[in-house]
């Protein structure tokens, strides 16, 4: 009588180790996919009564669907190979909401088989939002290293990763890729002339332009440097390219920024050089590509400047 008595003072002590803990416990047969326990904890911590998880698939419907198929398909997979494990998902509420929870897994074999899976479920809400948290922190400090401050577009860095990367794709592909040079003219006077606060708003009016009229999800707007614009157009002809740049350069125009500093009553414009890579139009290296539309850009400024320069021997 007195082992009972111990057998069930020792369950009583377990029983209530286990109800009392922050972790939730649970245990499911493998066989039927019932569960055969889990802790009353679970009621404070989502709303749902002890006696309303019956099976695993109330398990599966309370999780947010877009975890669900990822965890559900890792946990039955690593189960049924016998392998312990931990899952992070978003468990749905009572009341409509989600609480974050890692599930940490033990696999119960017997004769190579899967028998019975026990674990603990955690509420880590807390400690994944402070993780989204600094990711977000994390991703929002790599796009400013990757952001000209002023303009707000992409800085010449940025410029370098996007173009190396569009240039292999377009040999890759054999697809065309076009590359837009743009200088403000006589803007060095300008600043002379106006000032360098009003300067700084010239250049974010010709940026926000830029965003403007090269808003394809493909297109990327670059500052290179001082008053100088790269703007990357892939899949785009020299002919689509060459439009682009004289409908940019008009519209540039159109701003009618007063420009005293040419000693004539006029307003800003801007110098653009155009290249495309093609099949007809190769180019060794992004170096060249990109000097490429630089020499066109000069030239446009040779001859006059408020002009579009491309070569005749790309691809139209």
């Amino acid at each position: 009588m007195s082992e009972i008595n111990s057998a069930l003072k020792e369950d009583q002590f377990y029983k209530t180790l286990l109800e009392t803990t922050n972790a939730i416990p649970w245990q499911i047969n493998w066989k039927t996919k019932a569960f055969s326990y889990i802790g009353p904890q679970i009621e404070a911590l989502l709303g749902w009564t002890q006696d309303s998880w019956k099976t695993a698939q109330d398990w599966i419907d309370r999780m947010h669907p877009e975890d669900r198929d990822k965890t559900v398909n890792m946990c039955v997979s690593l189960s049924d190979q016998g392998t312990d494990h931990e899952a992070d998902y978003r468990a749905l509420t009572a009341t409509g909401e989600y609480v974050w929870i890692r599930d940490v897994v033990h696999v119960i074999r017997e004769n190579d088989e899967t028998v019975a899976i026990i674990g603990f479920m955690f509420d880590i809400s807390e400690r994944k939002r402070m993780e989204l948290e600094l990711e977000a922190l994390y991703r929002k400090n790599q796009e400013l290293l990757l952001q000209d401050p002023l303009t707000l577009v992409a800085n010449r860095k940025a410029l370098s990763e996007r173009i190396e990367n569009e240039f292999k794709r377009a040999t890759r592909k054999q697809r065309a890729l076009s590359l837009l040079f743009i200088d403000i003219d006589h803007f060095k006077k300008y600043n002379d002339e106006h000032g360098h606060l009003q300067g700084d708003h010239c250049l974010i009016s010709v940026a926000q332009l830029l965003k403007q009229h090269f808003s394809r999800a493909s297109d990327f707007v670059a500052r290179f440097g001082g008053e100088e614009f790269v703007v990357l157009l892939p899949e785009t002809s020299l002919e689509d390219a060459v439009r682009l740049a004289e409908e940019f350069r008009c519209a540039v125009c159109d701003l009618e920024i007063p420009n005293l500093a040419t000693g004539k009553n006029t307003q800003v414009t801007v110098s653009i050089g155009v290249n495309c890579y093609a099949a007809q139009q190769q180019y060794h290296n992004v170096v060249d590509f990109l000097n490429s539309a630089d020499e066109l850009l000069y030239l446009a400024k040779h001859k006059g400047r408020n002009q579009v320069q491309y070569s005749v021997e790309s691809c139209i």
